[in-house]
């Protein structure tokens, strides 16, 4: 996670020094698909842990 908030800072400060606009879209699109992968990660994790901590299903 701390790695993808560096990436995210450096395509931000990438995405503020250019006015290409395929550039910019690039960069965006990057920086929204970063944030979507962290956001599924987070998912996944608290996911797991519920499945491990619920007792009703131990037994699947």
């Amino acid at each position: 996670m701390e790695q993808d908030e560096w990436i995210l800072n450096e395509l931000q400060k990438v995405f503020e020094r250019t006015n290409d606009y395929n550039h910019r879209v690039l960069i965006k699109a990057t920086q929204d698909m970063l944030k979507e992968q962290q956001r599924r990660i987070y998912q996944m994790e608290n996911e797991m842990e519920g499945t491990i901590w619920s007792p009703r299903r131990w037994g699947e």
